[in-house]
């Protein structure tokens, strides 16, 4: 006899994607946690619903509802995050909203869901609403779910607001005192916009509470002047910050004769921003205090993070988890500290003694250390800042997140970046494409060469001026040195830009105004004659010179030269300077006494006694100057170009190239498609490869070339043999049975592989080459170049970042050297440079729609009068990237 074990198998609990666990922000700032339901949730479910009020009750379920029944209790929080989903929103360890969709498979094809959610009322009209409900149809998308139905009682206006202002295209109907919504989930581009409108005003809300709080609690301010406790909170109250300053110690009762608190849920008043500066092991307490306390932000100086190793990085992220599931935003760990120079606010939460002036310059420094050499640096050039963010190492708050406060921040007219990686490239481009078009956006980007091993393993080799290039595409002014972005900043922070590229030179040394001439020259502008004074000019003289060339219309902007032979009076020059600056819109810039920033002579102040707009910028040399003025005419030129929109060309079928790229890809790492896959997916895109067939035999290969009719090529299909320049891989020109038996047999001999290749012989032309590929600072790069070993070997290869514009699709085939021999150099025909394009714009939207493509090669394109034929293509696809979570539903990095 057998015993039976009559145990029941446990059932498998269902398992939802990583990916549906984020954090995103609400529209005040807050940080919330958001995340699928589970089985464990049913206690905190039951006090969620036990805190609704009687009227979102009754909204939420049409009718009183005061309790949840166990079966409905199962149900809401047993799903099978497929058919039935549901998340919540989850502030420290309450759940504070819940959005769910039910598949309806008895209704029209099953395509079609049915949605709702519910908010604490203590949180409604904080946008989480909308943010549900993005996630919930980025889920629903994932499954293929189509359409969204949700039903909800007309006078429920505040969740009819919810679905008409997402940006779908709702259809309604009402049926007694129920209206039916009814809407397809497809990202339209109105959806999109909308998304992007919500996460800038979010994101900018959440960076004025961490410089413009009410309130700052210093946790850690100690009595040692030796701490970083102590410091932070000595600069606090030395900027005279204009509200109160809580010093947090357990062991004092006062801290620099400001009266402590034991811990920050002691303090009796409100608390907007907090300052932590105690030991790394400490900060777990210190969370759950700040969130009993309502903090807001967070700024976290203390070091032991990610800079220590593996460990640290580990703390870091646990500590930037904690801060977000308890609604704050963080500034390091490992911060120099935040700044704001208004004095409405006059915020010094920094390791810095003393700030720059008051200005309109805004400064995002990743580094910590760096920071302070920073800030020293600005207040000696007497460059006026808006606000500071030294981010240490940015675990939280980017220079994404600033750029979208300094948007609409009209304290700030010049941002400054010190960058040493970009948490999301896409979203940088995405953010300073559009910020730039109203204010200048001038960054040093460091660690080029010392990125993670993983990313530049899928990074491609781009020189120096090609990342100029990059930059500039997204209205960026790049710099390669700490003293070129101060250079760049005194004159865009207090010059107009030029309207043209014309500079005249006026000035009293004739050695330093040809110096001026030829740096202004080498550096693309159009040089006016130059203006020699000589040594011995009077005030006069020099004030008429530089009037006369800010007057003529064939100018467009001025450098000034002075520096006299012996000791006089300067102020005389300066006055003229000053003068020609106030009544001009051009730029003037000047090598005034090897001065270099502001000078007090050259400054024009305000009511404050800080120099504002109309002061005159000076450089130690006219290198500088020149190098500094024809960057701001590149800007003033991108600027003033029309903005030009992404183009779709006709004939994409995305959803197919998704679906494929799903199924080839799999659970696996990743892997190169077969010539005959990629030809495949390209063909989604209206891309369409030479038609070609394999063949293993001579007879197969005479079969496939009569099928495709003569001439055709005979090509090997290893890997060594692919590309090579003396085409010893490749038969062109076949246009008989016996031509293509017998290049069959040579070819396979010399190859050693009987599988060949029998392609339709395309249109001669010139061949070029169209890429996508992943680098580790800009994203997704397309580029374009001639083929051929000679463009390999000098890397004469243009990129720009995708998606790119119609514009940008232009510029690309115009960029390389060699572009000159498309458009009929030497009487030679042109090509058909509008079907380049049109490949360009269908391989952009290709990278653009699939992450999942990390490397796309299509060499030779052969562009001829005629059109532009792709010969072969290479296509590599691996697990969607980090830096492309950008195209989904908000959420924080």
């Amino acid at each position: 006899m057998t015993d039976h074990d009559n145990t029941a198998a446990p059932v498998p609990v269902p398992q939802f994607p990583a990916h549906w666990v984020v954090d995103v922000l609400a529209t005040d700032g807050g940080a919330v946690h958001l995340r699928p339901i589970t089985p464990d949730d049913a206690e905190r479910l039951v006090a969620f619903h036990a805190k609704l009020s009687e009227r979102t009750r009754y909204l939420r379920y049409f009718g009183p509802y005061p309790t949840m029944s166990n079966r409905d209790l199962v149900n809401f929080t047993t799903i099978d995050y497929r058919n039935r989903v549901a998340f919540v929103a989850v502030l420290g360890d309450e759940i504070i909203a819940v959005g769910r969709y039910e598949r309806l498979l008895d209704v029209g094809d099953g395509n079609s869901a049915e949605v709702a959610f519910v908010v604490a009322d203590a949180h409604q009209g904080r946008g989480i609403g909308s943010i549900l409900l993005e996630h919930l149809a980025a889920a629903a998308a994932e499954i293929g779910l189509t359409m969204f139905v949700a039903e909800v009682l007309s006078e429920n206006r505040s969740m009819v607001s919810v679905f008409r202002e997402a940006g779908y295209q709702v259809s309604r109907s009402f049926d007694g005192g129920v209206l039916r919504l009814e809407f397809a989930i497809d990202p339209t581009e109105a959806l999109v916009t909308v998304r992007n409108s919500r996460e800038r005003s979010a994101e900018a809300r959440s960076v004025r509470n961490l410089l413009s709080p009410q309130s700052v609690a210093v946790i850690g301010a100690s009595t040692d002047d030796a701490k970083v406790g102590n410091a932070v909170l000595r600069n606090l109250l030395g900027a005279s910050f204009s509200g109160p300053v809580y010093p947090v110690n357990a062991e004092n009762r006062s801290v620099r004769g400001v009266r402590a608190y034991p811990s920050v849920r002691e303090i009796p008043d409100d608390v907007d921003l907090a300052v932590v500066a105690v030991p790394a092991e400490a900060i777990d307490s210190v969370l759950d205090d700040c969130l009993a306390k309502g903090v807001k932000a967070l700024v976290v100086v203390s070091g032991g993070f990610s800079e220590t190793g593996p460990d640290g990085r580990h703390s870091e992220r646990r500590l930037v988890h904690a801060a977000r599931a308890h609604g704050m935003r963080l500034v390091g760990p490992n911060a120099l500290g935040v700044a704001n120079t208004n004095p409405a606010v006059g915020l010094n939460a920094t390791l810095a003694p003393v700030l720059p002036p008051a200005g309109r310059v805004g400064f995002f420094c990743q580094s910590g250390a760096l920071g302070i050499a920073i800030l020293d640096e600005a207040a000696r050039r007497r460059l006026g800042l808006s606000t500071f963010v030294s981010a240490g190492n940015r675990a939280d708050v980017s220079g994404n997140d600033l750029l979208q406060y300094w948007d609409s921040d009209p304290e700030t007219e010049v941002v400054l970046l010190y960058l040493e990686s970009f948490g999301n490239p896409r979203k940088f481009s995405r953010i300073a494409r559009r910020v730039g078009r109203n204010k200048p956006i001038v960054a040093m980007k460091s660690g080029r060469h010392a990125v993670p091993p993983e990313l530049a393993a899928t990074g491609v080799e781009i020189d120096d001026s090609i990342v100029a290039a990059l930059f500039e595409q997204a209205g960026v002014v790049q710099v390669g040195s700490i003293t070129q972005l101060f250079d760049c900043a005194v004159l865009f922070g207090y010059q107009p830009l030029p309207a043209g590229p014309r500079v005249a030179v006026v000035g009293n040394s004739t050695a330093l105004g040809v110096l001026a001439a030829d740096s202004a020259h080498g550096q693309g502008l159009d040089v006016c004659d130059p203006v020699h004074l000589g040594a011995q000019a009077s005030p006069e003289e020099f004030a008429g010179a530089v009037a006369a060339a800010v007057a003529s219309q064939d100018v467009d902007s001025v450098i000034a030269v002075f520096v006299p032979p012996v000791a006089m009076d300067a102020e005389p020059y300066a006055k003229a300077l000053r003068d020609a600056a106030r009544d001009t819109s051009k730029p003037i810039v000047s090598t005034f006494l090897a001065a270099e920033g502001i000078p007090e002579v050259l400054a024009v102040h305000g009511p404050d006694g800080n120099p504002i707009r109309g002061s005159v910028p000076s450089y130690p040399g006219p290198e500088r100057a020149a190098l500094a003025l024809a960057r701001a005419w590149r800007y003033a030129e991108w600027k003033s170009r029309p903005v030009s929109k992404v183009v779709r060309p006709d004939g994409i079928d995305a959803e197919r190239a998704a679906t494929l790229v799903r199924g080839w890809l799999g659970d696996g790492e990743g892997r190169w498609l077969t010539d005959f896959e990629a030809a495949e997916l390209l063909a989604c895109y209206g891309i369409r490869i030479a038609e070609f067939a394999s063949a293993s035999t001579a007879d197969e290969a005479v079969a496939a070339a009569e099928a495709l009719g003569f001439p055709v090529v005979v090509k090997a299909t290893r890997e060594q043999w692919r590309h090579r320049p003396d085409l010893a891989g490749v038969r062109l020109d076949l246009d008989t049975a016996e031509a293509v038996r017998g290049a069959y047999e040579h070819l396979a001999q010399a190859s050693g592989d009987p599988l060949l290749y029998v392609q339709k012989m395309a249109p001669k032309g010139i061949g070029c080459v169209i890429g996508v590929q992943e680098d580790p600072s800009f994203g997704s790069l397309i580029s374009f170049g001639l083929a051929g070993v000679i463009s390999d070997l000098l890397g004469d290869r243009a990129y720009r970042v995708l998606p790119v514009t119609e514009d940008e699709a232009v510029e690309l085939i115009d960029a390389p050297k060699a572009a000159p021999l498309l458009s009929g150099y030497r009487s030679a025909p042109s090509v058909d440079k509008a079907a380049l394009v049109d490949l360009v714009q269908r391989i952009s939207a290709l990278g653009d729609d699939l992450p999942e493509v990390r490397e796309l090669v299509c060499e030779p394109v052969l562009a001829s009068a005629v059109g532009a034929s792709v010969t072969d293509s290479r296509i590599r696809l691996a697990p969607e990237p980090t830096s492309r979570v950008d195209l989904g539903p908000r959420r924080l990095r």
